[in-house]
C-alpha cells in the first residue's frame, strides 16, 4: 500500500467511527520524525480510545501494524507511529490543550478531501 493510500485509509476509519476535525499534515520538511501527522478528536475518552482501536484493527486487517502504540487508557491521547505517518488521537481538552496544529503550522495542510 503506497504511503496516499494509508493516510486516505486511516482518515476513512477516523471519519467512519465519527472522528472530529480530521487533520492531515505534512511534515516531511520540517523534521524526520515522519512524513505526516493525522490528527483527530473524540468526543469522550471513550470515544478517543474506540477510535484508536479500530484504526490499529482495521489497519492490521491490511497489513499494516504500528512500529509503536502510546497512551489512550487514562490520559485522553493515544499515539500509533506507522513510521512514515504518526496519527494522535485526542479527547476534546488534550487537543485544546496540546495544541499540534499550531506547533506544526509550518506544516502542509492536506484537505482530507484532496487524498
Amino acid at each position: 500500500m503506497t504511503q496516499n493510500e494509508i493516510l486516505k485509509l486511516a482518515v476513512k476509519i477516523l471519519d467512519g467511527k465519527k472522528a472530529e476535525d480530521i487533520r492531515v499534515i505534512g511534515i516531511r520538511d520540517l523534521t524526520i520524525i515522519a512524513d505526516y501527522f493525522i490528527i483527530a478528536g473524540g468526543t469522550s475518552i471513550t470515544h478517543a480510545r474506540s477510535l484508536a482501536d479500530e484504526l490499529e484493527f482495521k489497519l492490521k486487517e491490511c497489513g499494516i501494524t504500528p512500529k509503536n502504540v502510546e497512551g489512550g487508557n487514562k490520559d485522553g491521547w493515544t499515539v500509533l507511529d506507522y513510521s512514515d505517518i504518526v496519527i494522535h488521537i485526542f479527547h476534546k481538552e488534550q487537543r485544546e490543550f496540546y495544541n499540534l496544529e499550531r506547533l506544526w503550522e509550518d506544516g502542509e495542510e492536506i484537505p482530507v478531501d484532496r487524498l
